[in-house]
């Protein structure tokens, strides 16, 4: 299983951000964007040492760089004094990727932060790349493209509650925990009908159509497995083991609902070459 974590944070740390950090196109995390391989590429490294002072200076180098953007957050804030869903989305996902350095320098020394097991330290850095990242930041775009519609609006604040809530459930106990997943839940499948159903249906490209409807499919799969997980969890009823999750919802969340999304979202605000029919010449009469 720690493998197969590692490989999907290497990914969220090298991919993922750096992408979604482009998409948001926020002017504060501009160095953010040129800096990043600076930081994120140590970071990724430090995820293949061994526990100790060498993975624990690398996974600081990379928390270094994740302030950037969480710094931008409340800039942000001051800057527009709104608290609009699509800006509260985006905001969750520039501050989430330095609540998984904070696990990963945790992580790598050995230590326990908050008394959490290392296991859970380990499973909170890709939640946060993926959930508190990804997520948040799609779901603020797809609200943004359908600014008149209701769903969006829960959807851009539901994934960043629900997110918050599963943190603060770590904290009380296994409800509290699904209490968070129910609300993360409710939210991504909205981002997901979202997409799908005006998104997806007002691009005329078939790749990114595509892109975009296979992360709409994947997001009702795996956050049902989520669901399931955390009902298991909290009543003992029989449900999937951490490894079995780790090799569906979360391969599944970082493969074909994050990454497609964002190719997706790419895709969609590069502007396409305007093809223009050829002149033809008059034929005289």
């Amino acid at each position: 299983m720690a493998v197969l974590v590692d490989l999907v944070v290497t990914l969220g740390m090298l991919v993922v951000v750096p992408l979604g950090l482009r998409l948001a196109a926020v002017p504060e995390t501009a160095a953010a964007v040129r800096l990043w391989p600076l930081f994120a590429i140590p970071g990724a490294v430090s995820l293949w040492l061994p526990r100790g002072a060498l993975a624990t200076a690398l996974a600081c180098c990379y928390a270094a760089g994740t302030l950037l953007p969480a710094l931008a957050a409340p800039r942000r804030l001051a800057a527009t004094r709104s608290l609009a869903p699509a800006e509260v989305a985006l905001c969750t996902a520039l501050v989430s990727p330095a609540v998984a350095a904070t696990a990963l320098v945790a992580e790598r020394w050995g230590y326990r932060l908050f008394g959490f097991d290392l296991e859970i330290l380990d499973l909170t850095v890709p939640h946060f790349h993926f959930a508190g990242f990804a997520a948040a930041l799609v779901a603020g775009l797809a609200h943004r493209a359908a600014p008149g519609r209701r769903l969006g609006a829960f959807a851009a604040l539901s994934v960043p509650l629900g997110t918050l809530l599963v943190l603060l459930g770590y904290f009380v106990d296994d409800w509290a925990e699904l209490a968070g997943a129910v609300v993360l839940t409710a939210g991504m499948w909205a981002v997901a009908l979202v997409t799908w159903r005006d998104v997806r249906a007002g691009t005329d490209d078939r790749l990114t159509g595509a892109l975009l409807a296979v992360s709409a499919g994947v997001l009702v799969a795996t956050m049902l497995l989520a669901l399931s997980w955390a009902v298991g969890e909290a009543t003992g009823l029989p449900h999937p083991s951490l490894a079995w999750m780790t090799a569906t919802h979360g391969v599944a969340n970082a493969l074909g609902f994050a990454l497609c999304s964002l190719l997706a979202w790419r895709r969609l605000q590069t502007p396409r070459p305007r093809t223009t029919a050829p002149d033809h010449e008059e034929v005289p009469a």
